[in-house]
């Protein structure tokens, strides 16, 4: 599998079953190492530079907030990871300053498609060296994608480098939509399939945690 993403621009890959796109995400981000090739960040393999500066949102066992917690206490959680003040009282008023304030004590996992991510990645360049974003699986919380891709989007517009790891069904909507010109992305997308592997053998993991700079947790 080849795959690029760029700064300012978004683009996505497609990933299937329940366990590739955390995988992918994972190799995307320097978190793990692949069983073949290599993964570089401006020419170079340095996995300690990717892990810094590109923040693994949202992956399926990783760095998905549980389901039942506070919206709030995520955003506490993140705050603290970020380095700036973490109370009850910080992270309602960083929640009414994007527009959630009546999404405070709501369970992450009632809240909208579109909000989680948002929100999500919204906390993710809070810390401090994040350059890129790897969006895994926003699909698998329905909704329409061009919710969660117009956001995408608008990282990439703000100049982050954005990958969103999605499956198949999703990748049909976003071609259909860029063709009716429904969705105005940053720069040109194609999809970046996921190739059958010759068997079923796990890369190894890096040395560094996963969840470095890796979303919320």
């Amino acid at each position: 599998m080849s795959l690029e993403f760029h700064t300012g621009a978004v683009r996505f890959a497609i990933a299937e079953t329940e366990q590739r796109p955390t995988v992918l995400g994972l190799i995307a981000s320097g978190r793990m190492r692949p069983e073949s090739g290599r993964v570089s960040i401006d020419d170079a393999v340095d996995a300690k530079s990717l892990r810094r500066r590109v923040a693994l949102v949202d992956a399926p066992d990783v760095s998905d907030p549980h389901p039942d917690v506070a919206l709030v206490g995520v955003v506490e959680e993140e705050l603290m990871f970020a380095g700036l003040g973490a109370t009850p009282l910080h992270a309602r008023r960083w929640l009414a300053r994007l527009g959630y304030s009546e999404l405070a004590a709501a369970p992450i996992g009632t809240v909208d498609p579109a909000a989680r991510v948002r929100i999500l990645c919204e906390l993710a360049v809070l810390r401090s060296g994040v350059e890129g974003i790897v969006l895994v699986s926003p699909d698998r919380h329905g909704g329409s994608p061009d919710g969660w891709w117009r956001i995408a989007t608008e990282f990439a517009d703000r100049g982050y480098a954005m990958l969103v790891i999605v499956g198949g069904s999703a990748a049909v909507a976003l071609e259909r939509m860029h063709e009716f010109d429904a969705i105005n992305a940053s720069g040109p997308v194609e999809p970046l399939v996921w190739d059958e592997p010759a068997d079923d053998a796990v890369p190894d993991i890096a040395d560094t945690p996963a969840d470095e700079n890796g979303g919320t947790r």
